[in-house]
């Protein structure tokens, strides 16, 4: 039985390690992805807040 807990325990450690790589993974391809369409995505950005103060001054 001890033999089972301890393996239980090993597998549940060894899964958070499979997460945080998951997640640290996820993380450089979005950043790798800003940092390709920097441009486009501050001409979006910037083209939002315009129309939102344009619209926000029509109230």
């Amino acid at each position: 039985m001890r033999d089972l807990w301890e393996t239980a325990k090993e597998f549940a450690a060894e899964e958070d390690a499979v997460g945080v790589v998951e997640i640290i993974l996820i993380l450089v391809v979005l950043i790798g992805l800003v940092i390709i369409f920097k441009e486009q995505l501050t001409a979006l950005v910037q083209t939002i807040l315009a129309k939102i103060t344009k619209q926000s001054n029509s109230i």
